[in-house]
């Protein structure tokens, strides 16, 4: 994570230097939101195949609900005294994951890579709310709601993706290509 400068103020009960250590943490989380908003786009821009209506029309309300929780917290990240970097160049060279690997394709396809890519997004949420909650409840409050959606946002993904058996078809898939081409069968 890149080294950020401490806040001059953060919020009231906090030290600046909690304050900074949040700020990066939030950082973090506003780069993987954008991410995800602008992923969940391009899977509704170019999936394809029988599920296409179903899958076009699942995302639209996520990519909201993401962009609404991206806003959140580069609020929180002015609230405690910092700066929200928010441009796609920020993105990219602070980013700690690989950009989306899918073009056009079959709608199960895309599920099947996009539940990975939720797989990272919903670990490393975890990961915050834990350093969050021995710093600062406010922070931890808005990353444990964020975690409940984006959990709900997987299920529905992965409901397209389960077994009648109750095991997902991209078991053990380690990549998003990997994924979609178990996903396709």
């Amino acid at each position: 994570m890149p080294t950020r400068k401490l806040p001059k103020y953060t919020v009231p009960g906090l030290t600046n230097k909690q304050g900074g250590e949040l700020i990066g943490i939030l950082q973090m989380r506003l780069h993987a939101l954008n991410d995800l908003h602008l992923t969940l786009k391009h899977v509704h821009w170019n999936v394809v195949g029988p599920h296409f209506i179903a899958v076009h029309e699942m995302l639209d309300p996520q990519v909201e609900q993401v962009r609404a929780m991206a806003d959140d917290v580069a609020e929180r990240i002015a609230a405690l005294g910092g700066v929200a970097l928010g441009t796609p160049g920020a993105l990219v060279s602070e980013r700690t994951w690989n950009d989306y690997s899918i073009g056009r394709q079959d709608a199960i396809a895309h599920l099947g890579a996009l539940n990975l890519v939720y797989n990272g997004v919903v670990e490393d949420v975890r990961k915050a709310i834990e350093v969050a909650g021995e710093i600062d409840p406010a922070t931890e409050d808005l990353l444990i709601g964020q975690l409940r959606d984006l959990e709900q946002f997987q299920w529905f993904v992965r409901a397209h993706l389960e077994t009648t058996g109750g095991t997902l078809v991209t078991d053990g898939a380690a990549t998003e290509k990997g994924a979609a081409g178990k996903a396709k069968g």
